[in-house]
């Protein structure tokens, strides 16, 4: 009996100490920023190389076979028994002013859970991805590093340029990778399912008391670019009556945006960028580009929204006498997450001690992508005050070991589980 408390003790601080490890890993990445007092890190950027140097640093000495793929996302191979695999990773982009949580940690809890394994084969192998891309802001579209797993880059996104003109192809040859092998970057036909550790971005799990949630679903989400044209002019000379003001069309079509999405439960709309041309405060705005963000849970609602708020954006702009173009960035149809590994991991959970709690992701996740080709299931972690997006963002050791111990139950039950290794065997 005594012997069984005192490795109930060890183990315990070796969870713990784990944890501590993840936390200060995920603080270490997060100094590898194009900013110096701030987090940024974008597309291929240089501070991506640091990234990629230093999880390879940490992940060789684990028998770690690693690889950079040709859309600059980190490849950890850990082999198994058996040569079929299983895929657990998130992204390693950020947005500007960032948190080092978003992303990092489902990167490097992977990392720990094969830490954790100490050198034991599962009769599948673990493929750590850290994606170069999720986020969408370099290119103005996101899940860069997924799509190129599901063979979904094509030359319309490879030609699609940032704001120094640079092509996506062009960002890929600097950082010294090839996109003619963008094809081999796919998933290997032997990838059994992909499963992803994130952060809640929410305020819900903290509100219930819960460490960990479940993913049923990730909810739809388009993306679209607006232009509105109009006609610049001094601003002191130039009578209201006679003006074409781009600016205040699009003041309004906001506060149309605004009071649509309010208009519908669930919905969500953001206008999160707008830049004014020429951008000067004495001239009217000639012209004005913005973007929108629309997600809810049905497709069908979704698309109705963005239908709406094209026909508003014309509206405004025939009353003003101005024009109006859009294109549309991403449509990402709502996503199920695979009911197996659902009950997989909420099984997992419960062995923790926590309460499983099932729920639906307002943000878009790599997961998304993946489930196109392959089983694919989320687990959430608390986040502290709801904060996410931001320099504030936090996690807590004991979500984190508790997100350690969820994720080594589940390779156990994964690898003993009749259901998977029927799969894997015909994979």
């Amino acid at each position: 009996m005594a012997s069984k408390q005192s490795d109930l003790v060890q183990r315990n601080r070796a969870q713990s100490k784990r944890a501590q490890e993840v936390i200060a890993r995920c603080q270490q990445l997060a100094l590898f920023s194009e900013d110096e007092l701030t987090t940024r890190r974008t597309f291929l950027s240089p501070p991506m190389q640091q990234c990629h140097r230093q999880l390879t640093r940490w992940m060789e000495p684990l028998g770690v076979q690693v690889r950079l793929d040709a859309v600059g996302n980190v490849r950890g191979f850990y082999p198994g028994t058996y040569s079929p695999r299983l895929i657990v990773g998130s992204h390693l982009d950020t947005i500007p002013d960032a948190g080092a949580y978003d992303g990092v940690l489902g990167v490097l809890l992977a990392l720990t859970l094969l830490e954790a394994l100490e050198g034991r084969k599962l009769p599948f192998g673990i493929e750590i991805v850290g994606f170069s891309e999720e986020e969408g802001v370099r290119f103005q579209t996101p899940f860069i590093g997924s799509r190129a797993l599901v063979g979904r880059l094509d030359n319309e996104l490879l030609n699609r340029e940032d704001k120094n003109g640079i092509t996506l192809c062009q960002a890929i040859q600097q950082f010294g990778l090839d996109p003619n092998q963008i094809p081999c970057a796919a998933l290997s036909n032997d990838t059994l399912g992909y499963i992803e550790f994130h952060i809640e971005q929410g305020p819900i799990l903290e509100e219930l008391g819960y460490a960990l949630g479940i993913v049923e679903a990730i909810v739809g989400q388009s993306r679209l670019e607006f232009t509105f044209t109009g006609r610049a002019n001094h601003g002191g000379t130039t009578p209201m009556h006679l003006r074409h003001d781009a600016m205040a069309a699009a003041a309004q079509w906001i506060t149309e945006v605004e009071r649509a999405a309010i208009a519908v439960p669930g919905a969500v709309g953001t206008v999160g960028t707008l830049e004014a041309k020429p951008g000067v405060s004495n001239v009217i705005a000639g012209e004005v580009h913005l973007t929108l963000d629309v997600r809810h849970r049905s497709d069908e609602i979704r698309s109705q929204i963005v239908a709406q708020l094209i026909r508003k954006a014309e509206e405004i702009s025939e009353h003003r006498r101005l024009r109006v173009r859009h294109s549309v960035l991403l449509s990402q149809q709502a996503v199920p997450m695979n009911g197996f590994l659902i009950d997989e991991i909420q099984l997992a959970i419960e062995k923790t001690g926590c309460v499983p709690h099932r729920m639906l992701s307002g943000a878009g996740h790599d997961a998304m992508i993946l489930a196109e080709k392959v089983p694919a299931a989320m687990v959430f972690l608390r986040t502290p005050g709801g904060v996410s997006h931001h320099p504030a963002e936090s996690v807590t050791e004991g979500d984190v070991e508790k997100a350690i111990e969820c994720g080594l139950h589940l390779l156990d039950q994964l690898a003993a589980s009749p259901v998977f290794l029927k799969r894997m065997v015909r994979a």
